[in-house]
């Protein structure tokens, strides 16, 4: 090679060089104005409906078997109240069964409750594919049964009339993008999951994702730990954590809220004292939560369910059942809840309840 052709190899080389570090710069600069853009968006008010119109008139007189993966989960508990308040004035009565964390385990818990003869069945937070031969025993006795986070999917799936729930994809990924933004890029992140959930694996899966764009993040752990075994078991992990990263773990994002009660309690939090740890959760909108934020407690924000507005629509949903008509196909838009924004759309209630005037709508669907 003569000394010209090495010299223009040269050049080549530091020109090729140059342009992948300005498109990796710009890639980044890129990922951080779409963070910041999604982010905006999900904290913004929600005051427009954009639910359904128009369906048939709300029967009276029904009895609904409600099914809780957990009733000590402040999601699941939520959407309870929200059923008994959208039916209050039609007579429906609402047994439940509280499966406490093993709904999932095998046992056939739809058949137990089609032994109540209800008219109807809400999964909330059961997986729909462990309950198949019960939901093919509801199928078969036509006895509709409708879910809430009974799958990842929405709407009418694995033998549900249908499935209510936010995209959980979209509610981890905001969770993850609002800690990018917070963090200015530099966190050093763990993520708390429950796999005996799917719903729960889609969100750390969605969470994972979105910390790997980030180039300047660091991934320490993905920790799992069940919902239902999170009082037993935290104490342990988190002292794990704090040795295994110590100043390097500066957030932490859960799939739910609850991870942060117990991180809270003095013996938890004087472990992680010194890395003034920021915590972020994808569901479900505590009260605990909304006061942590508010009081800028460890917790900077969430992504809640509109626990109300969801057991509204589960009503309105399975009146569609009833009445012989298609679901209405509502999926309702995530939305973060920060310190900036915690005096609007129930905030002041510690809930999410957005002001876009849903009981109105439906009463106004059901009244006719």
């Amino acid at each position: 090679m003569s000394a010209i052709q090495g010299k223009h190899l040269t050049v080549l080389l530091f020109l090729f060089c140059f342009t992948l570090g300005a498109i990796a710069q710009e890639n980044a600069i890129q990922f951080m104005g779409r963070a910041n853009a999604k982010v905006a968006k999900a904290a913004s008010i929600k005051s427009r409906w954009d639910g359904p119109v128009d369906g048939p008139k709300l029967q009276k007189s029904k009895k609904l078997v409600y099914i809780a993966s957990d009733m000590s989960d402040s999601g699941v508990y939520g959407i309870f109240n929200g059923i008994k308040e959208a039916t209050a004035g039609a007579g429906w009565e609402i047994l439940f069964i509280d499966c406490r964390g093993r709904c999932n385990q095998g046992a056939a818990i739809v058949s137990q409750a089609l032994e109540m003869k209800p008219d109807g069945i809400v999964l909330a937070g059961v997986d729909a594919t462990s309950q198949a031969k019960g939901l093919a025993a509801a199928a078969l006795a036509k006895v509709p049964v409708v879910g809430w986070h009974a799958s990842v999917k929405s709407g009418p799936v694995n033998g549900l009339f249908t499935n209510v729930t936010s995209n959980p994809r979209d509610a981890a990924q905001i969770a993850a993008l609002y800690g990018v933004v917070e963090s200015t890029s530099r966190a050093g992140i763990v993520v708390l999951t429950d796999s005996s959930n799917p719903y729960s694996t889609a969100k750390s899966n969605a969470i994972v994702e979105v910390i790997k764009q980030c180039e300047s993040c660091r991934l320490l752990s993905v920790e799992d730990v069940p919902v239902a075994e999170v009082y037993k078991k935290m104490p342990q992990v988190i002292e794990s954590l704090a040795k295994r990263h110590g100043s390097k773990w500066t957030h932490v994002i859960g799939i739910n809220d609850i991870y942060f009660d117990l991180m809270e309690k003095p013996e938890i939090a004087s472990l992680i004292a010194q890395n003034k740890i920021r915590a972020l959760s994808a569901g479900d909108g505590s009260a605990t939560a909304y006061k942590r934020i508010r009081n800028n407690s460890l917790q900077i924000g969430t992504v809640p369910e509109p626990l109300s507005l969801h057991g509204w629509q589960l009503v309105d949903e399975m009146n569609r059942a009833f009445s012989g008509v298609p679901d209405s196909g509502y999926v309702t838009q995530v939305h973060l809840v920060t310190n900036q924004n915690i005096a609007y759309d129930g905030g002041p209630k510690n809930s999410f309840d957005p002001s876009n005037d849903f009981r109105s709508r439906y009463e106004k669907i059901w009244v006719k």
